[in-house]
């Protein structure tokens, strides 16, 4: 444990970088899963066809062969070459993890009761300002839960960029696991209660925004 108290700035720059990759994973998730979830509920046939599509694919394929193709396959093709270690953990890990968001909004655009979308149609606004002003803020309310578990999962899931050389915390600890291997335990202990901190600040944000949402009503 010497090792690692010694070089403690090194562990905190790891979780650093797991703390970006999460919180820009978790924008572009949002925005992105927004979309596709408008996109399934709008009333355009072909792009319902294809967001469904690209939620069915994606959540049906490990996040490793995303980050495959991001990291090796990508570049190969003329894409995304030159493009920092830390922008390609965003986009892979986002890419993924929108496809669940999508999921979580549409049970919560669900929720919405019908007459409310319909109303909104009767005074004259758009599919867009209907979305915007009268149903996604409250299927926000609703799916505050389902993305909770997701924006968890996807902070989780970061630990998969450690296999392309992105030194996250996950990376960071089997750094020093392989030059202590007998207080394997205790490093692993370290960063254990380091995910679980950023878990439980997840956890604790979107209490807040429930029930400040509860209020609110």
């Amino acid at each position: 444990m010497d090792d690692v108290y010694s070089n403690f700035d090194l562990v905190l720059k790891a979780f650093w970088l797991t703390i970006q990759l999460a919180v820009l994973s978790g924008i572009v998730s949002m925005v992105l899963g927004t979309v596709l979830a408008a996109m399934r509920v709008g009333p355009v046939r072909v792009l319902q066809i294809a967001a469904s599509t690209y939620v069915t694919l994606v959540r049906n394929t490990p996040l490793l062969l995303v980050c495959v193709f991001i990291f090796f396959a990508a570049p190969n093709l003329g894409l995304l070459v030159g493009t920092p270690f830390l922008v390609k953990g965003v986009i892979a890990v986002s890419f993924y993890t929108s496809a669940f968001v999508a999921e979580a909004l549409r049970s919560g655009i669900n929720a919405v009761s019908l007459g409310q979308a319909e109303a909104a149609r009767a005074i004259g606004m758009t599919f867009g300002q209907n979305m915007r002003f009268v149903v996604l803020p409250q299927a926000f309310r609703a799916a505050v839960p389902p993305l909770a578990s997701t924006l968890i999962a996807m902070t989780k899931n970061t630990s998969v960029v450690a296999v392309f050389g992105l030194l996250e915390a996950t990376a960071r600890m089997r750094y020093f696991v392989n030059r202590n291997g007998d207080d394997t335990l205790a490093i692993f202990a370290v960063f254990a209660i380091g995910y679980i901190v950023l878990v439980e600040l997840i956890s604790l944000v979107a209490v807040t925004f429930e029930r400040r949402w509860r209020v609110a009503r």
